[in-house]
């Protein structure tokens, strides 16, 4: 047989050479999926930055803790706590210390544009002052503690401003590249141009609005964007202290801090709590993780599907082959182990080189993950060596798994029955078939209706939409040999000898047809599903948030005061709420600690400016004893008292007063001012009574807001600006999903048309002998090809239309005016692209054969 087996090999290898190119690149495409999500899986240690300078940082509390009956539970706080004043003197005594102060800060020069800190220009080269970091610095005393009335701990990113005492500054390593250090309160240092040295600027902080003398520019950093101020002027404007660096050893320091509680003394690496993004690292890989997860997951199901396909094919391409070895005498079972042996070999040569060319791959996709931002500068690919496995062993039993239906079909051939077989796929539509097609089928449109009858919420969510029209995708694949036939009398609707041939044709070569229009099927689909669904949610979104928004103008900012907000109360008409984003706490079944959003308003205008999902309850019943909920909570029965904590770990028991539909998952927890943990306003809506002077009173609004540098916008334009558009990390992975897909269609197709036209030499020269001229027949072959490519589309459209009307019926019952979007311009250059491929491997070799 194995004499058998290589003869086999070298006569069939035009027909072989396409399963080894599909396999290959499959297993290529899992061993680089592989590689890179292994990469995910380990964050190196992210070292301390911003107070690395100091031995011993104190921090005030920032995690709830509750015990539970399966241990303590823990999450990071919305408000994390100030250090004590108390404990700061009590610290002081035994070691230099420095206060860490954080709070926003926002500059612009006198025309309103941008200043110099947001320029973008290049780091310039750090000079070291007066020597390293030291508890004190520039001769300047460690700021005196006050009680925190004011101020507010702001957790900034890479693209916000935010305010420090100078004292911190060498602490990261900060290095003046040129002018001094601030001294007096009207002077700061920032990253700019050293030009700027000098300049004065007006700069706002939650102590209000003044003009700063620029006396010191510093070298940018990565981690943050910093304003510096005297240390003096850096207390006034925010008591509140966040973090206490402490000279003296963590022993002592813990020995001190152990009498409060919440306080955590940080030491060593964990001294990164203190900065901007202490898990940056560790939430860049996440969310590459989830990222690569998701691209590798259905990248792997599309070349596991068309490798199977394609394998399959070429199996049934054989069956004259296997007639004439019936004939020959052949046992059923020298049969199939003749094609298994085959599939071996090839499958062993082919998963080996694809893991060759994923080693290439992976370094090739961390650069572009990289460059594209969404990975961080220091991703690669590690040593990994499972992936390996994995893809090596996968492809193999691709191909084992491509072969083996076909050989189980073959080996049962009767030797007349296999020569009669060879004309015409009449076995295409095998009890079998229709069984698992029709079976998967009714599983896909079932699972769809069970997710819209219990938890309609669980259809909007990524992982769900992304792998559920896979049920779908691969019924149609099983069923298209079966509708292929009237498909294509639907597509190849044309009079006359061409259009009568195509039909025929497709008739006759079943699988042939089915094999070309499944990896377009499944591209179509995808595309169609993956990218409307996030576009239908994201109108849902949009239709939710202007369903929801009733109030005339909406203010955005951190700078307006108790005194501002007094003001455009008075303004004639004015119906005014204030709004604060914070969270509370639930355990939930007594197990998980869960943090849900919440925000703090004004339950007297809550009505006025907002029209929320109202289930059960009623909203003017809100107050500092109540809370209103979603269904998604575990207890969401008015009248009940729920345990909560609030953004600031106060424990508090509240009662539900009103439950709101769960929507798109955009509704949250609403509570008063009393219960907002610590958080201040940062955004007010107003509605205007009827009969109100809405023009005077727009303009009365805008002129007390000016000072205070907040935005006043109308519904439309706030409606406008925080139109959902979906996470770019989401999006730009279904991205590369479907250039791989097209990418795998492409040379599928390509490899498909090939192996097939290798075949069909004696069909075209029968059309030559009856009269058909060169023209006719490549005009024959292409509007096949074409024919078949938008058979397979068809096919996608319907099963990305049908997965969508699940999604469309999920947000009809959260009760989200929804509307079904299809991406025809992607779908639209996606089926180009396919034709184009399909028409030039169908007409190109055609074009050699009809010379001949």
């Amino acid at each position: 047989m194995l004499t058998v087996t290589l003869s086999g090999l070298r006569a069939r290898w035009a027909t072989l050479v396409g399963a080894f190119v599909a396999l290959g690149l499959g297993v290529a495409l899992c061993a680089t999926m592989g590689l890179t999500l292994a990469a995910t899986l380990h964050a190196p240690g992210q070292r301390p930055e911003r107070l690395a300078g100091a031995p011993v940082v104190v921090r005030g509390a920032d995690e709830l803790r509750v015990p539970t009956r399966h241990g303590e539970r823990v999450q990071p706080l919305a408000r994390p706590g100030a250090v004590p004043p108390g404990l700061v003197a009590e610290l002081a005594r035994i070691g230099p210390v420095i206060a860490d102060r954080s709070f926003p800060v926002t500059t612009a020069d006198p025309a309103g544009h941008p200043s110099p800190v947001t320029d973008g220009s290049s780091p310039a080269k750090a000079a070291d002052p007066a020597g390293h970091p030291s508890p004190v610095t520039d001769g300047s005393s460690p700021a005196k503690a006050d009680d925190p009335v004011a101020g507010s701990s702001f957790p900034a990113d890479a693209g916000d401003l935010v305010g420090h005492s100078w004292s911190v500054a060498a602490l990261g390593d900060r290095r003046l590249v040129a002018g001094r250090a601030p001294r007096g309160p009207a002077e700061i240092v920032l990253a700019a141009d050293p030009a700027q040295v000098g300049r004065v600027l007006p700069v706002r902080t939650p102590a209000g609005q003044r003009d700063y003398t620029v006396s010191g520019v510093l070298a940018p950093v990565a981690y943050e964007r910093a304003v510096f101020f005297a240390d003096d002027a850096a207390a006034a404007i925010a008591p509140r202290i966040d973090n206490l660096a402490v000279w003296a050893t963590p022993d002592a320091v813990r020995a001190v801090a152990g009498g409060s509680p919440g306080v955590r003394v940080l030491t060593g690496d964990d001294r990164r709590r203190a900065d901007p993004e202490p898990d940056r690292d560790r939430d860049a890989l996440v969310a590459m993780n989830a990222l690569v997860g998701t691209a590798g997951g259905v990248a792997v199901f599309v070349s596991v599907f068309v490798v199977a396909s394609t394998f399959a094919f070429a199996v049934a391409q054989r069956r004259r082959e296997i007639g004439l070895l019936r004939t020959a005498g052949a046992t059923p079972r020298q049969v199939r182990a003749t094609l298994l042996a085959e599939a071996v070999v090839v499958g062993v040569l082919a998963s080996a080189a694809g893991c060759t060319l994923g080693a290439r791959g992976a370094p090739w996709l961390a650069r572009l993950l990289v460059g594209e931002g969404l990975a961080p500068a220091w991703f690669t690919i590690g040593d990994q060596h499972w992936p390996y496995h994995v893809a090596f062993w996968t492809g193999l039993a691709v191909a084992l798994a491509g072969a083996v239906a076909a050989t189980v079909r073959a080996g049962r051939v009767r030797p007349v029955e296999g020569l009669r077989e060879a004309a015409v796929d009449a076995t295409a539509r095998t009890p079998g078939r229709w069984l698992l097609g029709g079976g998967l089928l009714a599983g896909g449109l079932g699972l769809l209706a069970w997710r819209l009858l219990t938890d309609p919420g669980e259809a909007l969510h990524r992982k769900t939409y992304t792998t559920q029209p896979m049920l779908l995708i691969i019924a149609a694949a099983l069923l298209a040999p079966i509708v292929i036939g009237p498909l294509t009398r639907l597509v190849a609707g044309w009079p006359g000898a061409v259009g009568l041939l195509v039909r025929a044709n497709a008739r006759a070569g079943s699988r042939r047809a089915a094999a070309v229009a499944a990896p377009v099927l499944v591209t179509v689909a995808l595309g169609g599903s993956l990218l409307g669904t996030t576009a239908t949610i994201q109108a849902g979104k949009a239709a939710e948030a202007r369903a929801q928004t009733v109030a005339d103008l909406i203010v955005d900012g951190s700078g307006i005061d108790e005194r501002t907000t007094a003001a455009i109360r008075d303004v004639p008409g004015a119906q005014v709420m204030t709004s604060s984003a914070t969270a509370v706490y639930t355990v939930e079944e007594g197990v998980a600690l869960t943090r849900s959003p919440a925000e703090a308003v004004d339950p007297g205008t809550l009505g006025a400016v907002r029209r929320l999902p109202v289930t059960a309850g009623r909203l003017e019943d809100l107050d500092d004893g109540g809370i209103v909920v979603t269904e998604e909570w575990a207890e969401h029965t008015v009248g009940r008292t729920v345990r909560v904590w609030l953004g600031d770990g106060t424990p508090r028991s509240l009662r539900i007063v009103a439950v709101l539909a769960t929507g798109t998952g955009s509704n949250g927890a609403y509570v008063t001012r009393h219960n907002a943990g610590g958080s201040v306003p940062n955004g007010l809506s107003i509605s205007w009574r009827p009969g109100a002077d809405r023009v005077a009173g727009a303009a009365a609004v805008r002129a007390l807001t000016e000072p205070t540098g907040a935005r006043v916008r109308t519904r439309d334009q706030w409606l406008a600006d925080h139109a959902p558009t979906g996470s770019r990390q989401t999006r730009a992975g279904y991205l590369v999903v479907l250039g791989i897909a097209l990418t795998y269609t492409g040379i599928a197709v390509a490899n498909t048309m090939l192996m097939a036209m290798s075949d069909r030499s004696r069909e075209l020269a029968v059309l030559r002998l009856a009269g058909a001229t060169r023209r006719q027949v490549v005009l024959l072959v292409a509007a096949e090809a074409t024919t078949l490519v938008l058979a397979g589309s068809i096919l996608g459209v319907i099963v990305a239309g049908t997965s969508l009307l699940g999604i469309w019926g999920a947000l009809t019952v959260l009760s989200v005016p929804a509307t079904i979007i299809l991406p025809w311009a992607t779908l639209g250059l996606t089926v180009a692209a396919c034709t184009a491929v399909a028409v030039t491997a169908a007409v190109l070799p055609t074009l050699g054969l009809v010379r001949r």
